[in-house]
C-alpha cells in the first residue's frame, strides 16, 4: 500500500524551510501533522470526543508534549531505561502549546479535547519548543475540530545587537533576549522568556518581530488545510440550552446588589467571596428543590457571568478596584529578611493577602542537579521550586503531587532571577531556593521573584542588585474603553483580559510571561502597559532596598566555606587515588567534602567546609599531592627509614629523598639512628635534583645554624 501525503513547504528565515505534512502517519486521529525542519520531525495529532459529558459547564482541553529520547539516538538514563514521567522540560513546552490555542476554541464548545505532540527525531541546534505549537495549530487546521485558528509560536533572541527569529542552540548561548511568542495573523496570543536587563522598548521591537515571522506560518497552516477535505467543514457545535427568563430576572434582581456590593471596597479577599456567595443564597432560597433541579446550574453560570460584567463596569465606568485601589496602586508591601535562623538565606515577603516565605540553601558541586533530556545532558548548579499547599487560598484539597502550575510558575521566577545568579565569576556554591506561598491573593509568582531576591542577599550571594516582579491586568469592552491594572488580584486575573508579568531591575527586564484572552492588542495598549508596569516594578524595588540594600557582608557561620583549587591536568588521578581510594580517606580524616571535575584541560577542586580547621588541613593535603618539587624550598618530611648512609624522607605525598648523612648535622654523623628514626618529622631543604635519576637530594643542617669555626691556639715565638 502507497501511502500519500499532503504537504507544505515554506520559509519563516532564509534557508531554513519547514515542510508541514499529513495523511501518512497517525490517520485515525481527528488531525496530525508531522512538521519537518532539518533533521528535527515533529509529530502533532488531536482527537476531540463527538459529544460533552451531562452537565460539562468547562473545555476539557489536555496538552501533553514528550520527547523521545531514541530521537536523539540515546538510551534514557532512568533505572527503567525507559520515558516515565515528563520532565519539567515536557511540561513547560506542553503549557506553551496549551496557553496559546486554549483562547481559540469557541466559549461554547465543551468537548473532550487532547493533543499529543510528540518529538520523533531531534537535531542539537535545532529548538523543538518553538515549533511545537506551530505542529499543534496545524493538526488542528487539518481536522474537522471547531477551531479560531490558526496560531503559532516563534522564539525571538538577540544576538550582537541583532534580532534573530528561532535562532539555532548555539546563538542562543550568546543571545540577550530568549523569548518565546504566539499569536495569530491578527493579535498577540501569548510572551514569554528571559532577558539580560533590556528596555521597554527593546521588548516591543522583539513581539512585532516575531508577529511578522508567525504570520507566515499562519498562511502555511491555511495554505496546508485548503488542501485537506476533511478540514473544510468544521463540526457544529450543539446549542447550549438557555433560561432566558430566569437570565433576565437575574439581571433585574441579582446584578445590583452585585454591583452595589463590589463598588464597597471590600479589600478583604473571604469576606468578599463569602458576601457575594450570600447573594447568590438569598436569590437561591426563592425556590423549591424540584425548582432548583431544573434551574440549579443556570443559576451558578448566570450569577458567575453578571459578577464577571458588575466587577468589569466597576474598573471601566468608575475606575475603581475590588479593594479600591488606584489602577496603578501597588498593594502595601511588608518585609522580613533573616527570618528563619536556620536557613542560609530567607525572607518573607508579604503584598496585600499574597505572601511567600522564600529559603536559600548554598551547597557544593555534590548537591547539583543532574539534567538528562534527549538534547541536553548537563547539570544545574541554581535551582528554584515554588509551592502552592492548599491552605494559601484556604482551600482544602487532596495533594497529589507537583503540579504544571507550580512547575511553571517555578520557572519563570527562576528565569527571572537566573542571570543575575549564574553572571556571578566567583561562586562556587550550588544553590536552591524555595517559595511556599502561605497567602494568595494574586501575582504568587512574582511574590516568589522578590522574596527570591531578598534572600539570596540575606544569604550574602553578592548578586549585583535587588531584581522585583509585578502582574498587570487589563479590563476592556467593545466600545474601546480599556484599563490597565498594576499589581492584580486573583479576581481580577480571572476577570481580566490580560495577565503580563514583568521582572527586572532597575535597569531593565530580565523575564516576562503574558496571557491574553480577547482579540487584539495594540501595540499603544502594551506600551503604556510595559511603563506602568516600569513604575511599579521601580516601587517594589524601593520597598526592598529599605528591607535590604546590599548582599551580607559574609555567609552566615554555619553556611559551608568553599576553597576552590586549580591543579594541573595529571594530577587528578593522583587526588582521586585507585578507587577513589586517596579522595575518600582525605574526606573522612577532615570532614570535608570534596569534588574534582576537568575543565579546560585542568583540575578544579572544591573543598567544602564549616570548620576553618579541617579546610586548612584538606588544603594542604591536596596542595601536597599536587605540589611540584622546588630546588631551594624547605619543607616538613616524615622520616621513612634509616640506612647507614643517611635517611630517606618522605617530604611531599608519594615523593621521597634521600637525606645524606653528611647533610643531617654539621657536625659528623656517626649513627644516624642517634638523631633520626622512622616516623620523626623534620624539616628539611631540596637542594638538588639528579639530572639523570631524578632522585632528591635533601638536606638538614642547612637550616641549622652553622657553628663559628673555632680558632687555633698560635704557636709561642718567644726565644
Amino acid at each position: 500500500m502507497n501511502l500519500e501525503a499532503i504537504s507544505h513547504t515554506f520559509s519563516t528565515t532564509p534557508d531554513v524551510n519547514i515542510t508541514l505534512e499529513t495523511g501518512k502517519m497517525a490517520r485515525q486521529a481527528d488531525g496530525s501533522v508531522l512538521l519537518k525542519q532539518g533533521n528535527t520531525m515533529i509529530l502533532a495529532t488531536v482527537v476531540a470526543t463527538h459529544e460533552a459529558k451531562e452537565g460539562q459547564n468547562f473545555f476539557p482541553l489536555s496538552v501533553e508534549y514528550r520527547e523521545k529520547f531514541a530521537a536523539a539516538g540515546r538510551i534514557p538514563g532512568s533505572f527503567l531505561r525507559r520515558e516515565a514521567r515528563p520532565s519539567d522540560n515536557e511540561i513547560l513546552i506542553s503549557r506553551l502549546i496549551d496557553r496559546a490555542l486554549r483562547p481559540l476554541f469557541p466559549e461554547d464548545y465543551f468537548c473532550e479535547v487532547q493533543i499529543i505532540v510528540t518529538l520523533v527525531s531531534a537535531d542539537a541546534n535545532t529548538q523543538p519548543d518553538a515549533l511545537a505549537c506551530l505542529a499543534a495549530s496545524a493538526a488542528l487546521m487539518v481536522s474537522d475540530i471547531p477551531f479560531s485558528g490558526p496560531v503559532s509560536e516563534v522564539r525571538i533572541g538577540k544576538v550582537n545587537g541583532q534580532m534573530i527569529i528561532n535562532p539555532t542552540t548555539a546563538q542562543l548561548k550568546e543571545s540577550t533576549i530568549d523569548m518565546i511568542v504566539a499569536a495569530t495573523d491578527k493579535n498577540i496570543m501569548m510572551v514569554e522568556g528571559e532577558m539580560k536587563e533590556i528596555s521597554e522598548a527593546e521588548m516591543v521591537e522583539a513581539i512585532a518581530l516575531a508577529h511578522d515571522a508567525i504570520r507566515i506560518q499562519c498562511n502555511a497552516q491555511i495554505e496546508l488545510a485548503s488542501k485537506v477535505e476533511k478540514a473544510a467543514v468544521k463540526r457544529e457545535i450543539a446549542p447550549q440550552p438557555q433560561d432566558e427568563e430566569l437570565l433576565a430576572k437575574m439581571k433585574s434582581e441579582v446584578y445590583p446588589k452585585i454591583y452595589n456590593l463590589i463598588s464597597q471596597t471590600i479589600k478583604d479577599k473571604k469576606i468578599r467571596r463569602e458576601s457575594i456567595g450570600a447573594i447568590k443564597d438569598e436569590f437561591v432560597a426563592q425556590f423549591t428543590e424540584e425548582e432548583l433541579e431544573e434551574k440549579g446550574s443556570f443559576i451558578s453560570k448566570y450569577f458567575s457571568d453578571l459578577e464577571w460584567e458588575a466587577s468589569r463596569r466597576l474598573v471601566l465606568d468608575d475606575r475603581k478596584r475590588l479593594d479600591g485601589r488606584a489602577t496603578d496602586e501597588i498593594r502595601p508591601i511588608w518585609i522580613e529578611t533573616d527570618y528563619l535562623p536556620s536557613a542560609h538565606g530567607s525572607a518573607l515577603f508579604t503584598r496585600g493577602e499574597t505572601q511567600s516565605l522564600t529559603t536559600v540553601t548554598l551547597g557544593t558541586k555534590m548537591d547539583e542537579q543532574l539534567i538528562d533530556q534527549p538534547l541536553l545532558q548537563d547539570t544545574e548548579r541554581f535551582m528554584l521550586h515554588y509551592n502552592f499547599p492548599p491552605f494559601c487560598t484556604g482551600e482544602v484539597k487532596r495533594m497529589t503531587g507537583l503540579s504544571r502550575r507550580e512547575v511553571g510558575h517555578g520557572n519563570l521566577a527562576w528565569r527571572a532571577l537566573k542571570n543575575a545568579v549564574k553572571g556571578l565569576k566567583d561562586n562556587a556554591y550550588t544553590i536552591r531556593i524555595v517559595s511556599d506561598i502561605l497567602e494568595s491573593n494574586g501575582s504568587s509568582s512574582m511574590a516568589t521573584v522578590c522574596a527570591g531576591s531578598l534572600s539570596l542577599m540575606d544569604s550574602g550571594i553578592p548578586i549585583p542588585e535587588h531584581i522585583s516582579g509585578i502582574a498587570m491586568g487589563l479590563i476592556t469592552d467593545d466600545t474601546g474603553k480599556y484599563a490597565i491594572l498594576s499589581d492584580i488580584l486573583g479576581d481580577e486575573d480571572h476577570l481580566g483580559d490580560m495577565d503580563f508579568k514583568v521582572c527586572g531591575t532597575s535597569k531593565g527586564i530580565t523575564a516576562c510571561q503574558m496571557d491574553i484572552k480577547i482579540d487584539g492588542l495594540s501595540k499603544e495598549i502594551l506600551t503604556e502597559a510595559l511603563e506602568q508596569a516600569r513604575k511599579g516594578r521601580l516601587h517594589i524595588l524601593s520597598k526592598m532596598n529599605e528591607a535590604i540594600p546590599a548582599p551580607r557582608a559574609d555567609y552566615k557561620p554555619f553556611v559551608p566555606r568553599i576553597v576552590k583549587l586549580v591543579i594541573p591536568q595529571e594530577f587528578i588521578g593522583a587526588v582521586i587515588g585507585p578507587g577513589g581510594k586517596v579522595i575518600q580517606e582525605i574526606q573522612k580524616t577532615t570532614g570535608t567534602t570534596i569534588s574534582i571535575e576537568e575543565v579546560d584541560n585542568k583540575g578544579i577542586v572544591e573543598i567544602a567546609s564549616n570548620n576553618e580547621d579541617s579546610m586548612k588541613a584538606a588544603v594542604m593535603r591536596i596542595k601536597g599531592i599536587t605540589a611540584t618539587p622546588e630546588v631551594g624550598e624547605v619543607y616538613t618530611g616524615k622520616v621513612v627509614s634509616n640506612v647507614a648512609f643517611g635517611s630517606f624522607v618522605e617530604f611531599l605525598p608519594g615523593r621521597q629523598g634521600l637525606l645524606h648523612v653528611s647533610e643531617i648535622d654539621w657536625k659528623r654523623v656517626e649513627n644516624v639512628d642517634e638523631y633520626l628514626k622512622p616516623g620523626d618529622m623534620v624539616e628539611i631543604k631540596l637542594i638538588g635534583i639528579d639530572e639523570k635519576t631524578g632522585k632528591f637530594k635533601l638536606s638538614r643542617k642547612v637550616l641549622l645554624p652553622k657553628p663559628e669555626r673555632e680558632e687555633k691556639p698560635k704557636a709561642d715565638t718567644a726565644g
